[in-house]
């Protein structure tokens, strides 16, 4: 069985289309797992490792008004950084990471806070982004690498949700299913 990278990638390139990251709490996990992918280079644009906040505006274009009243750690700015790094590095799909890894609290928000996110083409996802709320245990490295786990996973939720009748029925009969 592939890792959900390669499944990104493969699906990415089926589609020609492309992929970039913004992480913060990931601190360049997600784009190492991306490019860990043999093919990567068909798909995946970069990545902007944005772990301290003022860069969060300056770089991916997040909103310094939200950023001031509730922090990097929100759901409503892991969207925005989706979409920022998306714009800012033209890329067809961006994933994001931002919450607390530990060992402390920051901005208020518990160790384990952690909220992931993909932004993708206006006609693929009703609203443009998807947001996943995450309340993860485990000590520093198992929340950042659950992390990149669960932004893959939403990736390829949405992602394999778009796929054309002929790529599941490959997908099915490779995996031996129905």
């Amino acid at each position: 069985m592939s890792s959900p990278a390669t499944e990104v990638v493969r699906l990415l390139t089926v589609k020609g289309e492309t992929l970039a990251v913004a992480e913060s709490l990931t601190g360049g996990l997600v784009a190492a797992e991306i490019t860990a992918a043999p093919g990567a280079s068909q798909a995946f644009r970069g990545s902007v490792t944005a772990y301290a906040t003022e860069l969060k505006h300056e770089v991916l274009g997040v909103d310094a008004a939200l950023l001031t009243a509730r922090g990097a750690v929100d759901p409503q700015v892991a969207a925005q950084m989706a979409a920022g790094v998306r714009r800012a590095l033209g890329a067809d799909w961006g994933i994001a990471t931002t919450g607390v890894a530990g060992p402390e609290e920051q901005d208020g928000k518990p160790v384990g806070t952690v909220y992931v996110a993909v932004d993708g083409p206006a006609s693929e996802l009703s609203d443009g982004g998807k947001v996943a709320s995450l309340r993860l245990n485990g000590d520093r490295a198992e929340i950042r690498m659950e992390s990149v786990r669960s932004v893959l996973a939403l990736l390829l939720q949405e992602l394999a949700g778009e796929q054309t009748g002929n790529e599941r029925a490959q997908d099915t009969e490779r995996n031996g299913g129905f």
